[in-house]
């Protein structure tokens, strides 16, 4: 089912269109957390640009994404070690148990 919402991003109005409550949801924080890290740009760096807020702050988000996803990625790489340990035990266990 889709839906035509607004989200308010700087002080401007934007359409989109989304599938879900949880798709609106999310699209609606992504939009607080911009506003929430313009408006701390703004107070920090008066007189920048509006262009170079949203730039930065961008910036900012986008690289503590990567950086999110580099650790989820460590976490996955952690996992699969102790599935393969894991693993090791129980074919010990099997095998000892024969």
């Amino acid at each position: 089912m889709e839906q035509s919402i607004n989200i308010n991003i700087a002080g401007r109005q934007y359409p989109m269109k989304v599938n879900s409550p949880e798709s609106e949801e999310r699209i609606r924080k992504a939009a607080e957390t911009i506003n929430n890290r313009v408006d701390s740009y703004l107070k920090r760096y008066p007189g920048k640009s509006m262009t170079e807020i949203l730039s930065f702050a961008a910036l900012n988000i986008c690289k503590e994404k990567l950086e999110l996803q580099h650790e989820m990625e460590k976490m996955r790489q952690g996992e699969k070690m102790l599935l393969n340990e894991l693993e090791g035990y129980l074919d010990n266990i099997d095998k000892n148990s024969r």
